[in-house]
């Protein structure tokens, strides 16, 4: 199975850059888990942080469905009383994303389009509607080169330099730090057009799920603004019974 979530220097000879390119793949695809992930059902808090204090906290439900070359996902709000309601959909089919919001105080549903819709800020968090769909890429996309080995959170990591093929994208690259023991993605920087380091994510508190290893806790820090958003993660489940017209244009719109 495809991962639910995504995820050069130039060597000398070619051996050695076909050995590091091939390496730095196997990292990224990770260790084998104990089961095969179709779908995934989860509750979540988010937590929003300007300057270290905490401004909002959403709950979240969030479903996702991987077939072949055809991702959905979606997402609805269920507190606080200003944004409940809220829902978000996205379909990524043979390299298509669709993407649209329902916002009740509009009572209309919204198309995502264009490059600077993408970047605009979902709800507030430290997560772009192009994040929304980044961190689901099919890891095809992407070209990955291993950088170095190197300690984080106390832990010997790989650190593997994915750049997409798409040259239009939000990111020019990514920086990821892979714990070599686990396999546990625990880091993604990324880096704008310009080349300069713009956000930083963070994995930590894994726990087994159902033979998964799963991060509780993923923080997405914006370094210009000094804000964070922290997802705590309340319930998770793999391939649970997700109704098919959850992912459709009506069902965002009804909430049914």
């Amino acid at each position: 199975m495809k991962k639910l979530s995504m995820l050069c220097f130039l060597l000398i000879c070619s051996a050695a850059v076909l050995f590091a390119e091939e390496s730095a793949e196997s990292i990224m695809k990770g260790a084998p888990s104990q089961i095969t992930i179709e779908t995934i059902g989860t509750r979540a808090k988010m937590e929003i942080q300007r300057n270290g204090t905490t401004m909002a906290e959403l709950l979240v439900d969030q479903y996702s469905v991987q077939k072949e070359n055809d991702h959905r996902t979606f997402l609805e709000i269920k507190s606080p009383a200003n944004v409940k309601g809220t829902r978000f959909l996205m379909v990524a089919k043979d390299g298509v994303i669709d993407q649209r919001i329902y916002l009740p105080a509009l009572g209309k549903v919204r198309r995502i389009t264009g490059e600077s819709e993408g970047t605009e800020s979902f709800l507030g968090t430290d997560f772009s509607y192009n994040d929304m769909s980044y961190l689901q890429r099919d890891s095809s996309l992407d070209t990955y080169t291993l950088l170095r080995e190197e300690e984080y959170g106390g832990a010997l990591c790989y650190v593997i330099e994915g750049v997409p093929k798409d040259t239009k994208s939000e990111y020019s690259k990514t920086n990821v730090w892979v714990e070599k023991g686990s396999r546990h993605l625990v880091k993604i920087a990324f880096y704008d057009r310009k080349n300069v380091l713009v956000k930083i994510m963070e994995m930590s508190d894994y726990e087994a799920t159902q033979g998964v290893d799963t991060p509780r806790i993923t923080k997405m820090t914006t370094l210009a603004m000094n804000t964070a958003t922290t997802i705590h993660i309340i319930k998770m489940q793999y391939n649970m019974n997700i109704p098919d017209k959850i992912f459709t244009p009506r069902y965002l719109e009804q909430g049914r």
